[in-house]
This record gives structure tokens, C-alpha cells and sequence, in this order.
């Protein structure tokens, strides 16, 4: 429903209800609660004076968030975290007096962006591997489909449209390994303290060096990871939101990469993306099909791939220990990349498992510039019957210009068979030239390569996630 206010596009239009979820306000304050409790619960674990009651009663009020109080609170004290606090010990008064015992607001903060950039990037990954999927089913059926190869966007040697499907995937699997290893590498911040010294808890645990790393290992293994960053200031390196802000913008080059590409075999009628019954494709002009679906994929990547400029900058611009000129930056372009890399991601889903093929189109294009492209093998075969192999090709070069004068100038067929039937040079019949042109003898192994990819490459990927490929997928909105 249209509103008076301003709404994000990546909200209404375009991302999925489960990313949208997973920047959401209650989930970034039901994460800061979580974060209380594992830390008053190791705290009391190591010996200071927190209860399991006040851990029990902190444990029951995770979900049940005030907002109005919270604005409250925030109104009056000018501190998001603190107005927080306050908002969480009004429901939980006998741990009210331990909530936050050490911490620092970036003890809340910083651990819940690198938890829900580390559930974003899983989300990722899971439509990824569905994408993969897709591409794998279109590559198979077409593995042997020869099709024109295009070098400069100029007819080039043929290739199959399975085998141009493998160059998209392969893309894809390169995004794959990188998303895999920054959810394996992503640490959280832990409990460092106001500069990362970790004083405060050193104070509390009256100088007892262990049960401060203790604390850390605790809060981390709750909080479902491996490790907390090895030294910082008052928060993580900024070079962590660069480097997850990286990966999708690298996921967002492969999509735009496949979706110009379809652009492309669109015009040429070639391959199409789905057109509903029901889509119109122009106001004005009620013939059109235009490519929107994938122009959308180009113009969501677009902004990825300059939002990436965002977190390089900020990281190069923190002073010391920290600075606050990121946290504005951070809220608008860490979350708004996850949201438009899910919205491409859905797109490119929906336009892979519905790609609409013209083998006839393909065939009449092929055939059009197959002529030029047996003209090695004719010159061959010509040798082979006793020709100069460099007079031969004097011949070929000049019959071929003139055949293209034919296409490009006249307007006719390609007639290139029929002027070296009639050369005495060759000696060879139409009959005989013709049999040149079979589009299967110029592709090469692409067949070979597409069922060797997907066996060696892409089989492995969909059995590893052989569970994600039984979600559903998810619908677009527009």
C-alpha cells in the first residue's frame, strides 16, 4: 500500500521477506539481547556475581521488545544501546544491575553486524547454489545445441549454448568459494572494551588474565562461532564490511555479466527470458518483449558494485581506536548490498529456470555465417586434391569479400559456397561444399566440456547442498 513517506525500493519491490527479516529491527535487538545473555551467563560461569536467576529472567525476555519505550529512553539519553538497557531492565529488573556488566556499546553492535553479515552471506550462498542448479539443467539439455561464439560481439567459431551456460556457472562457482570462505573466516568481535584492551574485565575479574580470553571463548561459542578477532580497537576492522561488501559486489558482476549477455541473445531472438501470458512488454508499442528482468539484474548490480566504494572508504578513514563517521555509512551500505544482491539473486533465479531457446533462430544465424567458417576446411580438402594451399587462400579471401559485399551491402544470402563452386581452382561441386556445412563438426568438445564440468565441478556443489536444493524458492514481488 502506498504510504507518505519515502520507502526503500529494496523493501517494496525488490528483496526477499527472509533478507528484509534478517535486517530488521527485531532481529538486531533480539541479537543485542542474545548477546547480554551470553555474556551475564558467562560472567556468572567465571565467578562474578550475576545469578542464574538473572541469567533465566534475561533468557525469557529476549523477544518481547517495547519500541515506544525504547524511543523513549533514546529521546531522553541520546544513546541507542543505553536506551536499550533501560528498555530491557524495565522487564528484567533483578538483571537490571548486570546488563552490559564491562561492556561497551560496540560489545552489542559490532557482534550483531558480523552475526547478521555472516546469516546474510548463508542466504546467499543457499540461492546461489539454487541458481547453479538451474544453469546445471539448462547446460545438459543443451550441451550439443550448436550456436555462433561471439568475440567483439562479431561472429566468431561456433560454441553450444550448453557450453556458454558453463562460462556463467563458472562464474558463479568462483562466488560460491569466496562466500564460503568469509562465512569460515568471520569472527566476532568478542569483549575487548572501550579500546580494546579489555580493561574493564580485567578489573572485574581482579586481574585474572585467563578468565578474560575465557569470557570471549564462552560468548563466541554461544553466539555459535569459532573465534573472536585476535586484536582490535573499540570495534572490528572496517576491512570485514569491505570484504563481505566485496563478495557480493562479486556475485553482483557475474549476474550483470549473465543478464547483458541475455540482453544481447534477447535482440538476436536467440534465447529469450520468461514472458508471462499476461506481460506487457511496452506502453506504447504492444509487440515488444524487452528484457526487464534481466535490465533490472544490470541496474540492482550497478549499485552493488559502486556501493563498494562505501565500506573502502570508511575503512580508510578510522582514527586510532575508532571514530564514528561509520556508523551512519555502515546502517545504509552493508544492509542495502545484502538486500539488492538477494533481489538479483531472486531475479537471476526466476529468469534461469524459465530461459525460453529458438533452435531455429540459432540455426538460420549459424548458417548464415557457417560459409566463412568452413572455409579453412574447403581450402583443406582442396589441398588435399592437389591445390596451393597459398593460392587457395588468396581465392577464399577474395571470394569471402565479396560475399559479404553480397550480405552487407546487397542485402542477399550468403553466397560464399556457391562462388568457390563455380571457381575451377577448387574443383569441387556445390554437392561436395555443402557437406562442409554441418554446425556439429565446428564445436569442438563443447559437449565433452559441459558434461565434464558439471560432473567434476557442479556435482560436487549440488551434493554438498543437497538440502538447500529442497527450499522453496522465492517469489518476486514485481
Amino acid at each position: 500500500m502506498p504510504t507518505n513517506t519515502y520507502e526503500s525500493p529494496l523493501s517494496s519491490r525488490y528483496a526477499s521477506d527472509e533478507m528484509l527479516y534478517l535486517f530488521s529491527a527485531d532481529k538486531k535487538f533480539s541479537t543485542w539481547r542474545r548477546l547480554w545473555v551470553a555474556l551475564a551467563r558467562a560472567e556468572m560461569e567465571l565467578g562474578l556475581p550475576v545469578t542464574q536467576e538473572q541469567v533465566d529472567e534475561l533468557e525469557a525476555h529476549i523477544t518481547d521488545i517495547d519500541y515506544e519505550t525504547a524511543a523513549q529512553w533514546e529521546k531522553k539519553l541520546r544513546h541507542d544501546v543505553m536506551a536499550h538497557v533501560h528498555t530491557y531492565g524495565e522487564l528484567c529488573p533483578k538483571a537490571m544491575p548486570i546488563i552490559h556488566l564491562g561492556a561497551t556499546s560496540c560489545y552489542v553492535g559490532d557482534n550483531t553486524d558480523v552475526i547478521l553479515m555472516r546469516e546474510g552471506l548463508e542466504l546467499v550462498r543457499n540461492k546461489l547454489v539454487q541458481v547453479i542448479a538451474r544453469l546445471a539443467k539448462f547446460a545438459d539439455q543443451y550441451k550439443d545445441l550448436p550456436t555462433l561464439g561471439f568475440t567483439h560481439f562479431q561472429a566468431a567459431q561456433l560454441v553450444t549454448v550448453g557450453k556458454r551456460a558453463t562460462l556463467w556457472m563458472n562464474e558463479l562457482l568462483m562466488d560460491l568459494e569466496e562466500v564460503e570462505y568469509r562465512i569460515s573466516t568471520l569472527k566476532l568481535l568478542g569483549s575487548k572494551g572501550t579500546t580494546g584492551t579489555q580493561a574493564s574485565f580485567l578489573e572485574l575479574f581482579e586481574g585474572d588474565h585467563e578468565k578474560v580470553k575465557m569470557l570471549e571463548e564462552k560468548i563466541a561459542r554461544e553466539m555459535g562461532f569459532d573465534a573472536v578477532v585476535p586484536v582490535s580497537g573499540q570495534t572490528y576492522s572496517r576491512k570485514m564490511d569491505f570484504n563481505a561488501v566485496s563478495t557480493l559486489s562479486g556475485i553482483a558482476q557475474s549476474a550483470s555479466k549473465f543478464a547483458t549477455d541475455m540482453r544481447l541473445l534477447c535482440h538476436l531472438k536467440e534465447v529469450e527470458e520468461p514472458f508471462e501470458k499476461n506481460q506487457i512488454g511496452s506502453s506504447a508499442m504492444p509487440y515488444k518483449r524487452n528484457p526487464m528482468r534481466c535490465e533490472r539484474i544490470c541496474s540492482l548490480a550497478r549499485y552493488v558494485m559502486v556501493d563498494l566504494g562505501n565500506p573502502a572508504i570508511t575503512t580508510a578513514t578510522q582514527w586510532f581506536e575508532r571514530t564514528l563517521d561509520d556508523s551512519a555509512n555502515k546502517r545504509l551500505s552493508v544492509p542495502e548490498a545484502f538486500l539488492a544482491v538477494d533481489a538479483i539473486l531472486n531475479i537471476y533465479l526466476n529468469v534461469a529456470s524459465g530461459l525460453v531457446v529458438h533452435p531455429m533462430v540459432i540455426q538460420r544465424h549459424v548458417m548464415e555465417e557457417l560459409p566463412f567458417m568452413a572455409s579453412e576446411n574447403i581450402m583443406m580438402d582442396a589441398v588435399k586434391r592437389g591445390g596451393n594451399r597459398q593460392e587457395l587462400h588468396e581465392r577464399i579471401r577474395v571470394l569471402s569479400q565479396e560475399a559479404g559485399r553480397n550480405v552487407k551491402d546487397l542485402g542477399l544470402s550468403n553466397n560464399l559456397i556457391q562462388l568457390i563452386a563455380a571457381d575451377p581452382a577448387f574443383g569441387m561441386t556445390e554437392e561436395e561444399l555443402t557437406a562442409h556445412l554441418e554446425p556439429s563438426r565446428y564445436i569442438g568438445r563443447c559437449p565433452q566440456q559441459v558434461e565434464e564440468f558439471l560432473a567434476e565441478q557442479v556435482a560436487p556443489v549440488l551434493e554438498r547442498y543437497q538440502s538447500v536444493l529442497g527450499q522453496k524458492e522465492t517469489e518476486l514481488k514485481v
